[in-house]
């Protein structure tokens, strides 16, 4: 498991950023943490660097978003589902074929029903040398397709967090 700490919302966004040059089509990455954690600014920043061009927003009430970017880009929010049998509502198994990459907000509830690869992405937030905004991302690859980008991911993350350090 990976662990990257960020000290803004831009930060998160660059971190997602980050994995951008990673993704494949029907690539899935699950997004769990509270109210407020950074969640959609993650997948704000992923869908800037995938070269969508249109205004990311919170698909709490509508469910579901596509974009079109280098890859398309379908963004999930299952906050509000009660039950597994729901996710059926949201034609889930047929964005699933669609080699688009799928972010999943809340996705816990859906776990049984995606594929075995996926990319657990758990971000908290954590006060870091009293700055309000820090975030704590942890990223656990799920399967062998992203398994196998485990070295990529942390090579891509410390490129990151270089160029943070350089830039102070």
């Amino acid at each position: 498991m990976l662990h990257v700490r960020t000290r803004s919302v831009d930060a998160t966004r660059q971190v997602a950023a980050a994995l951008e040059p990673l993704l494949r089509p029907s690539d899935v990455i699950l997004l769990s943490g509270d109210l407020g954690a950074g969640k959609t600014a993650f997948v704000q920043g992923l869908a800037t660097a995938l070269g969508v061009r249109e205004p990311v927003t919170s698909p709490t009430f509508n469910l579901a978003s596509s974009y079109e970017g280098r890859l398309r880009l379908h963004h999930l929010d299952v906050y509000r589902l009660d039950n597994p049998a729901e996710v059926l509502d949201l034609d889930l198994p047929e964005l699933l074929e669609d080699e688009a990459v799928m972010c999943i907000e809340w996705g816990e509830v859906v776990v049984p029903e995606l594929p075995r690869d996926f990319l657990r992405i758990r971000i908290q937030l954590g006060h870091l040398e009293d700055i309000d905004d820090a975030r704590v991302l942890e990223i656990e690859s799920t399967g062998p397709a992203w398994m196998s980008r485990e070295q990529e991911l942390s090579l891509a993350w410390a490129k990151w967090i270089t160029d943070q350090t350089e830039d102070s």
